[in-house]
């Protein structure tokens, strides 16, 4: 596969669509499609997933170093992302995640999120 590289950055919310619930909503699996814009694209092949555990701002400061060592390697409560990498029905590839932080008291699960667009 050629080297792919960023065409558009987004980095907006999105509706994931799965065929099976996913078991655990914190750390879920790649949906099998999203709804972006009042558009849905289903995912026709996955090219990669990674997590990034990293804590950032004020939740960078709040632990212990043996512990924020520990946490970058499997997450902690509501620090997170799961990013993968799809090829959708139109020929598009993009990069989404899932943002397992608390927004807001409406927004207790996380939130899943474009962030952009590869070519």
């Amino acid at each position: 596969m050629p080297e792919l590289t960023p065409i558009h950055f987004f980095d907006e919310s999105i509706e994931p669509v799965f065929d099976t619930p996913p078991v655990r909503e914190k750390t879920p699996p790649c949906p099998n499609g999203f709804i972006w814009n009042k558009t849905a694209y289903r995912a026709t092949e996955i090219l990669s997933e990674w997590t990034d555990f990293t804590r950032r701002g004020k939740m960078s400061k709040n632990m212990r170093p043996e512990h924020a060592a520990v946490a970058s390697t499997r997450g902690s409560l509501n620090v997170g992302r799961f990013y993968f990498r799809v090829r959708v029905d139109s020929g598009q590839i993009f990069d989404i995640y899932y943002d397992r932080a608390v927004k807001s008291v409406d927004k207790r699960k996380g939130e899943w999120f474009v962030y952009r667009e590869l070519g």
